[in-house]
């Protein structure tokens, strides 16, 4: 399973343009409302969430999480005690981690992207800590999958598909969707 968070003021296209890039692919996923069942985004959208932090079971099904980004979005998703526990539950167990804007900057301060290649939105590179920062909009690290914001969601979604289907299920979602 795979679980987007989503957290009041989350950026809209960084989240739902890679929820519809995995369900394209047939991949389960679940987005979780970090601040309640209906998370309103950073441009006053509100989206109701599939289940809530406080329904999310941790666990050997959580194959991967997503992490948009958005202001304050990734502020309350850093201070959510579920993403913290979703994300040392994935880091500790080779689970893939993707991130969006300024949603690395939690990889960062919890030293997880430590001697890895990670992108984020400008300003926030000094949140990658230990990091070497790239300008590409989409970085694959590992486990770890990184995009600098909004214009690269869906190529940060089809990055996703990639991880969990490899190459060719990418390029077929890739072109059913006319993105050369």
């Amino acid at each position: 399973m795979i679980y987007v968070f989503l957290a009041n003021g989350f950026e809209e296209v960084e989240a739902l343009a890679p929820v519809d890039m995995l369900r394209r692919a047939k991949l389960d996923v679940t987005t979780v409302g970090v601040t309640g069942k209906i998370v309103t985004g950073s441009h006053r959208i509100p989206v109701t969430a599939d289940i809530t932090a406080e329904e999310l079971q941790i666990g050997a099904d959580m194959e991967m999480i997503v992490l948009p980004g958005g202001m304050p979005g990734t502020l309350n998703e850093e201070a959510s005690e579920t993403v913290q526990a979703a994300i040392d539950y994935c880091a500790k167990n080779d689970r893939w981690i993707g991130a969006i804007c300024a949603a690395p900057s939690i990889l960062g301060h919890k030293g997880l992207l430590q001697g890895k290649t990670a992108t984020c939105y400008t300003g926030f590179e000094k949140d990658l800590l230990g990091a070497e920062i790239c300008s590409d909009g989409v970085i694959q690290d590992g486990k770890y999958i990184t995009a600098r914001g909004a214009g690269v969601a869906v190529d940060f979604g089809l990055e996703l598909v990639g991880a969990m289907l490899g190459k060719e299920a990418q390029a077929q979602i890739r072109a059913s969707i006319l993105c050369d």
